[in-house]
């Protein structure tokens, strides 16, 4: 009997939670239907024509991310390529990949939904056999590895899957998380909530120390794991 009226007093308490909650956003769009209401022709027309100029002006981002090669997965041949596409975009991911690497096919997968999700970051791949100067300078050992670039400038590696929940079987989802965490995407998700498939990786995954990631010392490649 106890067991049942704990259950009885949880089920109240929750309904009584999601009725206030219900409330408060009637009472949100009550006030912004008030506001509407009252205002005149020319309000409204403003209102239509602001609304108007920041979709234009999205529509016209988007034009010029495309134009510098957003919104499609790409190789590119070169370091000096890679120089030249981090200057013309502020946000970019970068996969290092190696032809017998088979987990960079799982990234390819992966970073090819992306890419065409989020097109405010330019997504290129480059072979990391044929650019041995740029790995050595931004210390690239365990392949795959992503390179977050930022304003021209290397803020955060994803290296191997270790931070994706340490399985090849991680989601688009959960990567796309990641990428959020470092602010290379806008991510609309709450990064306190990683989508993992399930709990077996347990709460070390749940928040990302970005320090500690940097600063961890890799020495084999992820094949080897």
């Amino acid at each position: 009997m106890a067991a049942d009226t704990s259950v009885e007093m949880f089920s109240n308490v929750l309904e009584a939670q999601m009725l206030q909650t219900a409330k408060i956003v009637e009472e949100q769009l009550d006030a912004e239907i008030q506001k509407l209401d009252q205002m005149d022709d020319d309000e409204l027309e403003l209102l239509k024509q602001r609304r108007l100029e920041a979709l234009k002006k999205a529509q016209q981002q988007k034009q010029e991310w495309l134009s510098k090669g957003h919104g499609e997965y790409r190789e590119i041949p070169s370091e000096k390529d890679f120089f030249e596409e981090v200057k013309s975009s502020k946000n970019v991911v970068c996969h290092f990949y190696r032809d017998t690497t088979f987990r960079c096919l799982i990234l390819d997968k992966h970073l090819t939904a992306l890419a065409k999700k989020h097109v405010e970051t330019k997504f290129i791949k480059l072979n990391a056999e044929k650019s041995p100067f740029l790995c050595e300078r931004l210390r690239i050992k365990v392949i795959p590895t992503l390179a977050l670039v930022k304003d021209g400038k290397t803020q955060d590696y994803v290296v191997g899957f270790t931070d994706l929940g340490n399985t090849d079987d991680f989601t688009t989802e959960t990567l796309e998380w990641r990428l959020g965490c470092a602010n290379i995407i806008n991510y609309s998700g709450n990064l306190m909530d990683p989508p993992f498939q399930s709990q077996k990786f347990g709460p070390s995954f749940t928040k990302l120390d970005k320090k500690a990631i940097r600063g961890k010392k890799y020495d084999s490649d992820s094949d080897d794991d």
